[in-house]
This record gives C-alpha cells, structure tokens and sequence, in this order.
C-alpha cells in the first residue's frame, strides 16, 4: 500500500448483520430519493446535522494478539467477528474478550494487501452465511459460506462463489463487502496497479459493485451489470448515514484521500483526476485530506456522523454529515493506537475499532494488533 444513541435508524445502515432483503432499489438511497448532485467543486456544505457532534471515552481494548485484522462484524450476542489477511482465518472475539477460530476461509493466497479482507453476515432465507471477500491464486473474489451453530461454536459451512474474476495485485486490492439499506451487497474493489481499469465498465477493478445476495447485478444497477460507480483507486471503507447517503473512503495515490458520496452510475475520476478537480466530468470528494494525515480504510456511520480509521494517519477522522454535505471540518480523534483498518458500530452504540500494525514491513508496532472498543457521547 503506497503509501451511545443518537438515533437508532442507522443502526441497521451501520452493521453489516441484516435481516431478510427489503426490495431492490436504483441507488445506495432509499427508492424515493434522488440521487445527490454533488457539492460545488467538492466544497464541504453548511447547515445542521440531525446528530450532534460526538466525543469518545475512554479505548478498551476487547481482544489482543490478533493477526493482521482486516474486518469485524458485531453479533447478536455480544460476540464479533474478525477477519485476518494473512492465515485466512475468522476468528469469534467473545464478549469477555476470549478468543476462537471459527475457520479458515478455503483457498485464501495472501501476499502484499492481498488475502482475507472484508467480510459481512447476511441473514434471508437458508440461514445465515457468512460472506468474505478474498485473493486467490488468480483472483479476488467474494464467497459465502452458511454460518453454523452459535455464539461460542460457530463453524464454517462450504463456500459458494458470489462474484469472482476480479483482479488481484500486491496492492490495491479494495475489499471492503457491506449490505446496504436495500438489502444489497455492495463490494469495493481496487484498481490492481492498473489505473486504466478503473474508467472501463465492463472492468470489475477500480469500481464498488451492487450485487443480490446470490450474486447477480442488482436490479436497477446503472449499466445492467454488477457496476455500481466507478473511477475508483481503492476503496475500503463504504457506509450508510441515517438518511440513507452512500459514502465512501478511497486511497489517493501521492497527494490526497477522499471522501466520496457514491451515486449509481457516478465517475470518480481516477486515474485522470486525484482529490478535487473541478471536472464536470467527474464527481469531486466532499472532503480530501493529504495522504500522511489519512490512508483511509474502514469508515462508519453513526447517525449523521462518519468515521473514518486511518492506516499511514493513524487517527480515527470524525465527519459531521447533512444528507449529502458535510458539515464543518474532519475531527481528528483516537491517536496513539498505530494504524486503524477498520471501524464499525456495536449493537451498544459503541464504536469498535481493529488496530493493523502487522504489516511485514518491520514495523516498531508489528504484531500489536487488537478489537478496542470505544464509547461515543454527545458533546456538550
């Protein structure tokens, strides 16, 4: 790689366990909504958020001795999931903190950013599976597997392909999988060191793609296919605000990161454009930040509010939204822990954070990888 409650209607945005698929829509929005234009020259807007502002207490840490974490999905019970790059494996962190293997994912070539990486719990008819986005020898792909037994004895069933073909590299592998407000699967990939790819649709790299949960394009998808936006770099971090606004943080290449608010059919410019261009062309971020104060991955939604974790940053980003603005500036919050990859919202309200500094570069922090989790309350 180059580098506790404001309103419980975003739960369901913010946590990738869902309930059976509610009915297909055009966008990433509720059916009825239009689709946002973007703001002026990708300027932040104004006016008021329907949350407050939030500051977080005091880290936990919930789990340590994870291996390159990569993705955590909370549970009913209290216990999470977590994916880890490298071996491969799911690994059931309890609500006391122990720690189990619940299975290797098969057929999980690692190397580079490449391996295990976003996964997600989708509950419909058949059961409940366990989907999980990953490289193999020649490929990145997403599968699912039927999620057996229970808290403390969860098992992995067979998988089934979801999507493959989409090319893998060292770097810019995307990952990120996340069920949206509409009951679809939404996939982020990378551009695998091919910028070229990204501004081809008919290219499964450099795009966030809109899948049922079996697999097949969704129904209304901009172009007929599995394409949902594209001109992407690499995108790792996709969530939904209360509203029902689809965002997304993206890796720049040298000079800056984004904060994209993703539409069906949008362009995000890449490889022609990094950061804002004023291009009409293109749809500009909503907020950009040098690439030494982001590297942003995982990214949630709690209310209005977004975070978004930084790797090369090492800060937890916190974004006031309005519908598709934001409002004032980033906050930057929860430094000190090293490289964040991945932040999502606990059934409490909470915020549970996955620390990555296992990563094979000899790294003063290698191998201080933990679960923590962390309170938000409104500021006064």
């Amino acid at each position: 790689m180059r580098r506790r409650g404001f309103g419980a209607a975003a739960v369901v945005a913010a946590i990738t366990v869902l309930g059976a698929c509610s009915p297909a829509a055009d966008t990433g929005r509720p059916p009825s909504t239009t689709p946002p234009a973007p703001a002026a020259s990708g300027t932040p807007g104004s006016g008021s958020s329907g949350s407050p502002a939030a500051v977080l207490g005091q880290p936990q840490s919930v789990a340590t001795g994870l291996d390159a974490p990569w993705s955590v999905v909370p549970m009913p019970g209290g216990e999470r999931l977590v994916s880890q790059r490298d071996d491969g494996e799911i690994v059931e962190v309890s609500a006391d903190g122990a720690k189990r293997s619940v299975g290797a994912v098969p057929d999980v070539v690692s190397g580079g950013e490449a391996g295990l990486n976003g996964i997600a719990v989708w509950r419909g008819e058949g059961g409940t599976w366990l989907y999980a986005y990953h490289a193999t020898q020649a490929d990145n792909r997403v599968v699912r597997m039927p999620l057996l037994g229970a808290a403390g004895s969860y098992r992995l069933g067979a998988p089934e392909v979801v999507i493959d073909g989409i090319h893998r590299a060292s770097f810019h592998n995307g990952g990120r999988i996340a069920f949206g407000p509409d009951g679809m699967l939404y996939v982020t990939t990378g551009d695998a060191g091919d910028g070229t790819a990204s501004q081809d649709r008919e290219s499964l790299n450099g795009k966030t793609l809109r899948l049922t949960p079996t697999g097949a394009p969704a129904p209304g998808n901009p172009f007929g296919s599995a394409v949902y936006s594209y001109g992407h770099r690499n995108v790792q971090g996709i969530a939904w605000t209360a509203d029902g606004t689809m965002w997304a943080s993206e890796f720049g290449q040298n000079t800056w990161d984004e904060l994209n608010v993703i539409v069906a059919g949008g362009d995000y410019g890449w490889p022609v454009v990094e950061g804002r261009a004023g291009d009409p062309r293109f749809r500009d971020p909503l907020l950009q930040w040098p690439t030494d104060q982001a590297s942003p991955s995982g990214l949630a939604a709690q209310g209005d509010t977004l975070w978004l974790a930084c790797l090369r940053g090492q800060r937890l980003w916190r974004v006031q939204t309005s519908v598709d603005t934001v409002v004032g500036g980033p906050v930057a919050m929860l430094q000190g822990f090293g490289r964040l990859r991945d932040v999502v919202v606990d059934a409490d309200w909470a915020l549970l954070v996955l620390t990555n500094n296992t990563d094979g570069r000899g790294s003063a922090r290698d191998g201080d990888d933990r679960l923590l989790r962390v309170e938000t309350v409104a500021a006064e």
